[in-house]
């Protein structure tokens, strides 16, 4: 009965391959004929080679075809194999949602090397891609009736071995035609610090006012490589750096009294921050600062969900503004772009402050006893720009008088050591007027109008608690019984001058927003 049945499936295979031997012969012959064409291929010049993929498109194909032919001659298989052949004529090279691929730019023209008539073999060399962008714009403002700052990154090496050069064109709505323009003054702020990209602000000053009718219009930055990267080519890009709707202009805000007494500036902000130190300092600067005073907050990506928390009764109340700068990382600037950052937040709210502060959240302004920070400042009224003393605090010692209750003391209140080194030329921060400023880097401007000061100690100073708001967790590490020590060759001693404000601060948060932060955790 077994050998009845093999011998059965035996005919029936036979019978199968007889009836489809024709479809078989063909599908050989044609992978065959492939087969030697791939290898003649390699004898050919690479020119005129066919790639693999094309190879193995062709022969998915021949198998197709084959597969179609033999189903269709099969019994009761000609309804699939037309459906088959018809779905494979239809079906396109792409999912059916999918665009279709965008067409690729000509290649660029290359040269070869070539012989000149003298005898020497003259090189060619090709370029391909793009190194760095000619201009990124992060902000444009106005300065005044005639006058524009326009705030980004531009190529370094651009601007280090060449010299690019900006001119600015003012389009008025009722007339395209009629075109204002003006040669455009360059200011690089960041000291040489860039790194691929580096920080420019371009002053458009016109000989005329501009948009004097509120008819509106928009803002041409031309940039012009003059030579820079290629000096093959001199290269312009022409961008539209801002718009002006009719109507929109108000020319009273230049001379009208600023709507704040004073903006704090503040520069990118990065990493695993802490919420509880981010929360000390916003409500002891809301405190000091006043009611007439706001705070740009810039997220380079350290504004994770438990900081945006602690920010937010503060952001409700009107004290904050919080803006989302993190696709600058994009660009590779120094220190996430912070010379940009500040530059830009400087000419966005220039007629909007008094004054305008430049200093980092780690740092806490302080004025002694009986002055207060407008009293100080009327003080100050005839410079433009003033510095700040920097006291420097230990990140990790505290007094051992805290021990088991540093975990309900506040960040500045326990950290109470300060380095007392002599001799050292420590960094420091600043003030300005911004109606007169230029451009402002991160420690201090070098392009205002008007005078600077530093002779400030004995009025105005700030301490530092360097890389505690980047640290999770408890900051006291090291607890001490005594009022004067030396750590790694640094000596610290006791200064309890913030430890002293703490209260005060804590019952003014909690006036302001109730006991919604009271859980907050480091």
């Amino acid at each position: 009965m077994a050998k009845e049945k093999a011998d059965k499936e035996k005919k029936l295979f036979v019978g199968v391959v007889w009836n489809y031997a024709a479809e078989l012969k063909l599908l050989l012959m044609a992978l065959l004929i492939l087969c030697t064409l791939a290898t003649l291929l390699q004898f050919i010049p690479s020119r005129f080679t066919i790639s693999t993929s094309d190879l193995r498109f062709c022969i998915s194909r021949v198998s197709t075809s084959a597969q179609v032919q033999a189903l269709a001659q099969a019994p009761g298989q000609s309804d699939i194999a037309t459906a088959t052949a018809t779905a494979a004529a239809a079906a396109p090279s792409s999912t059916p949602s999918s665009p279709p691929p965008p067409t690729p730019p000509p290649p660029p023209s290359v040269e070869l090397d070539k012989v000149l008539e003298n005898g020497v073999l003259k090189r060619a060399f090709n370029p391909y891609g793009s190194a760095a962008y000619s201009f990124i714009t992060m902000g444009a403002y106005r300065g005044g009736m005639n006058t524009f700052a326009i705030v980004g990154l531009a190529s370094k090496p651009l601007h280090v071995y060449s010299n690019p050069k900006y001119e600015c064109h003012w389009v008025p709505n009722l007339n395209s035609t009629r075109r204002i323009s003006s040669i455009a003054y360059k200011v690089l702020p960041d000291w040489g610090y860039g790194r691929v990209y580096t920080v420019v602000v371009v002053n458009c000053t016109f000989s005329q006012p501009i948009n004097a009718d509120n008819s509106g219009g928009k803002l041409l930055l031309l940039a012009t490589t003059e030579g820079g990267g290629d000096r093959k080519f001199n290269t312009t890009d022409t961008i539209q750096v801002l718009t002006e709707e009719p109507n929109t202009l108000n020319p009273g805000i230049f001379t009208a009294r600023p709507k704040y007494d004073y903006i704090y500036c503040g520069s990118s902000l990065y990493g695993n921050l802490s919420p509880q130190r981010v929360r000390e300092w916003i409500a002891y600067h809301v405190r000091l600062f006043g009611p007439r005073s706001h705070f740009v907050i810039h997220d380079a990506g350290g504004i994770h969900e438990e900081v945006l928390e602690v920010l937010k009764p503060w952001m409700e109340l009107g004290y904050v503004t919080l803006q989302d700068i993190r696709d600058q990382e994009r660009f590779d600037g120094y220190y996430h772009n912070q010379f940009m950052v500040v530059n830009d937040c400087l000419f966005r709210y220039k007629f909007m402050a008094k004054w305008m502060f430049f200093f980092d959240v780690d740092e806490y302004i302080y004025m002694p006893p009986k002055s207060n920070l407008k009293s100080v400042l009327d003080s100050l009224s005839d410079y433009t720009q003033f510095t700040i003393e920097q006291m420097p605090m230990s990140s990790k010692l505290c007094l051992l008088e805290d021990y088991h209750k540093t975990y309900r003391k506040w960040g500045f209140e326990k950290l109470v050591y300060k380095d007392v080194k002599r001799g050292i030329r420590r960094d420091r921060k600043y003030a300005v007027q911004p109606r007169n400023v230029y451009a402002t880097g991160v420690h201090m401007s070098q392009n205002v109008a008007g005078k600077t000061t530093h002779k400030t100690e004995s009025r105005i100073q700030y301490f530092h608690y360097h890389g505690t708001i980047a640290t999770r967790g408890e900051p006291c590490r090291r607890l001490i019984n005594t009022t004067e020590i030396y750590v790694d060759k640094v000596p610290y001693a006791v200064d309890t001058t913030l430890r002293s404000v703490a209260g005060s601060v804590k019952k003014f948060e909690l006036r302001m927003i109730g006991s919604r932060l009271q859980n907050t955790r480091q």
